[in-house]
């Protein structure tokens, strides 16, 4: 009880920075599970539920909302966006049948590399953000499409997968304009987003 009255008593920006790497901590152990083909792709709801019940895509999404943020101008609406899209072609590859090589390294990789976009001190040109995030979006639609199954409730999953994916983006862009004037818990978030990835690419080695 005095652990948690002595961190809420602090400012918010310190207190979301510990709290913070505390639930990357916390959360680790849980990435064994991840796209382990447990969940049941059925319908729309299964959709939406996907996307926050697997850590590794809950922080890839909120990451690339932030990305967005920090970048600014066109990046706000275009780092999504190219995410989104790459996404689909990624999901459209494997409900194909085909699979991205090094799949999992990739999203553990895009855990990283995302979290460390977000720990810089300044934010990354529009064009290699854009870039990137095609890239890890590639991988995250393609290991979801793996598993989306070749019928009208895979599509609505499909769907349901989508908006919550966008839901993640507007969500972590929001916190990133709502923290930017404390650009520390940002950079903090993003040292936690690098820390899971890696304890998922040390579990995948």
């Amino acid at each position: 009880m005095k652990t948690t009255l002595s961190i809420l008593s602090r400012p918010a920006p310190a207190a979301f920075s510990r709290l913070a790497l505390t639930a990357a901590a916390v959360l680790m152990p849980s990435l064994a599970y991840a796209h382990s083909g447990g969940f049941n792709v059925h319908g729309f709801v299964s959709g939406l539920q996907h996307p926050l019940a697997g850590i590794d895509h809950l922080l890839a999404m909120m990451a690339v909302g932030t990305i967005a943020a920090r970048t600014g101008g066109r990046g706000i609406f275009v780092v999504p966006s190219c995410f989104v899209l790459a996404m689909i072609a990624g999901a459209l590859l494997g409900i194909a049948g085909i699979g991205l090589p090094s799949l999992e390294s990739g999203i553990a990789v895009s855990l990283v590399v995302l979290g460390a976009m977000m720990a810089l001190a300044r934010p990354l040109p529009l064009a290699i953000a854009a870039s990137l995030t095609v890239l890890f979006g590639l991988f995250h639609g393609n290991a979801h499409g793996l598993e989306i199954p070749e019928t009208a409730s895979g599509i609505a999953y499909a769907v349901g997968f989508v908006v919550a994916t966008s839901a993640l983006h507007t969500t972590g862009a929001l916190a990133a304009m709502t923290l930017r004037r404390w650009p520390g818990a940002i950079r903090t978030a993003g040292v936690g987003t690098s820390l899971v990835g890696v304890a998922l690419a040390a579990q995948i080695i």
